[in-house]
């Protein structure tokens, strides 16, 4: 009678046991008996605030001639040495309180790291990054959040710009056939 008592309060023992924690027990049938004896959410490690994993997303990022009322002027992929100025546009999301940096690089190089404090949950930020003409190739901006993770890269061409039509013709030697005269209209 008393194994028959014990077997009748295990099966409604189990019978009641809501489904969540039906799925820790599942989960924990392959553990020790002395893993077993803890529940399964006390096994997880707990997150210190150090180790705090930022939330949020990069909406939009893009390299753009100019910034107006708060919006980038166009959209960029590549650039002439001619222009000596670019922008990086970034709009955040769900990020508020958390630290950003834009972070330029050169051919691999690190040539600028921008923080930026965000203030709400839609956050719009920019840095720009004077260029010189020599600094030809690729150029990249990732934009890295307080732990280091990457949220969103963006390249763009910086090449050399093509000599003007007037330069081109000063370099090179006039030839008898290249020359030509004008005379006044007769009359």
């Amino acid at each position: 009678m008393t194994v028959r008592f014990a077997t009748i309060l295990g099966l409604f023992a189990l019978s009641t046991t809501p489904s969540w924690a039906a799925e820790a027990t599942t989960q924990e049938t392959a553990a020790t008996p002395a893993e077993t004896a803890a529940p399964a959410a006390d096994t997880a490690p707990e997150a210190t605030p150090q180790e705090s994993i930022p939330q949020g997303r990069v909406a939009r990022a893009t390299f753009t001639s100019a910034v107006e009322n708060r919006e980038p002027a166009d959209s960029l992929s590549s650039l002439s040495s001619d222009q000596n100025k670019i922008y990086y546009f970034t709009e955040l999301r769900d990020m508020a309180g958390q630290t950003v940096t834009h972070r330029w690089e050169h051919n691999g190089k690190v040539m600028a790291e921008v923080p930026f404090q965000i203030g709400g949950n839609r956050w719009r930020v920019y840095s720009s990054k004077r260029l010189e003409p020599s600094w030809t190739g690729e150029w990249k901006v990732s934009v890295v959040d307080s732990n280091g993770s990457t949220l969103s890269v963006n390249t763009f061409e910086y090449t050399q710009a093509e000599a003007a039509p007037a330069e081109q013709e000063s370099a090179s030697p006039a030839t008898p056939e290249a020359t030509t005269t004008t005379a006044p209209p007769q009359q």
